[in-house]
């Protein structure tokens, strides 16, 4: 029997490999869960196998949907090579460009830029790398990143050192999170009875809360630490404080027990890409990436 294998239907079964399950398939590739099964199964008609096996806490693959999903990896890595090389005929910045950032600027703006990027410029490879304060400056220094986005009020982002330059990219909002229970706060002395959270001390959003405890007049010490974003989120839910958070740190869904307000006073935080000016860097590469990360935080 002759297998005919339809190669577009190889990228919805890599979905349900890499997302673990038929809905979240679906919601990584923009279609429904119906479209995805649908695809599926006339994957497995056309092998003549079960390639998953569907069970309530997600999809697995069979013995031969990994042979498959192998094979499908394989096509996808040779499919970006072709597209690279075509994008270097064509002139277009090609190479691979390692940035190290914090986990909230990664979810927030870098992951989305590098899903992007896949598609638009294939000639550009993207290494994204949790990667914070003095560990990353060091990493920059070797040359093992590219750029470094960082806050300009953290530990590294006060000065900028020598064979370095930083680059503006976005300045976003500090907001107060609150439980869902307490009174819609106006202005920060609205808060002076509250329980604030602290931020560790040389994290950026140690001197903000700084400011904001004192402005809002509270008596109370600061208590608990944070030095996370989505721990300060889960200390709020659990009514626990107040704590201020920067924009991008907010998810779209937010428990019902939690709210978030921008209050007068708490400024912005600035988000700067820094990369190396020694040794002929930055390259053509960085600098693209570095273009269409400013298109991105300007939209």
């Amino acid at each position: 029997m002759v297998m005919h294998l339809d190669p577009r239907r190889l990228a919805t079964l890599l979905a349900v490999h890499r997302y673990g399950g038929i809905v979240a398939a679906g919601d990584a590739l923009g279609v429904s869960p119906s479209a995805v099964s649908q695809q599926v199964a006339r994957l497995e008609a056309e092998s003549g196998q079960q390639l998953v096996d569907r069970q309530p806490a997600g999809a697995v693959l069979t013995p031969a949907g990994r042979l498959v999903v192998e094979a499908a990896e394989r096509i996808e890595a040779e499919l970006t090579d072709t597209r690279r090389a075509l994008a270097a005929l064509a002139g277009e910045p090609s190479g691979t460009v390692a940035v190290g950032a914090s986990p909230t600027l990664i979810s927030g703006l870098l992951a989305p830029l590098a899903g992007r990027l896949v598609r638009s410029s294939p000639g550009l490879d993207v290494h994204l790398l949790q990667a914070e304060g003095e560990a990353a400056q060091r990493e920059l220094r070797r040359g093992t990143l590219d750029l470094v986005l960082t806050e300009t009020e953290s530990a590294i982002g006060r000065t900028t050192p020598a064979g370095t330059r930083d680059v503006p990219v976005l300045d976003e909002p500090w907001l107060v999170v609150l439980p869902a229970h307490h009174p819609a706060p106006e202005r920060l002395t609205d808060l002076q009875h509250a329980t604030w959270l602290g931020a560790e001390p040389g994290h950026a959003a140690d001197q903000v809360v700084q400011r904001a405890h004192a402005a809002s007049g509270a008596a109370t010490p600061l208590t608990h630490r944070y030095d996370d974003y989505t721990v300060a989120l889960s200390l709020v839910a659990a009514d626990l404080g107040v704590a201020v958070v920067p924009a991008l740190a907010v998810p779209e869904l937010l428990p019902d027990t939690v709210q978030v307000v921008v209050l007068p006073g708490l400024g912005t935080r600035q988000i700067v890409a820094r990369h190396r000016t020694t040794g002929g860097a930055p390259g053509p590469a960085t600098l693209a990436v570095l273009d269409h990360l400013l298109a991105a935080a300007s939209g």
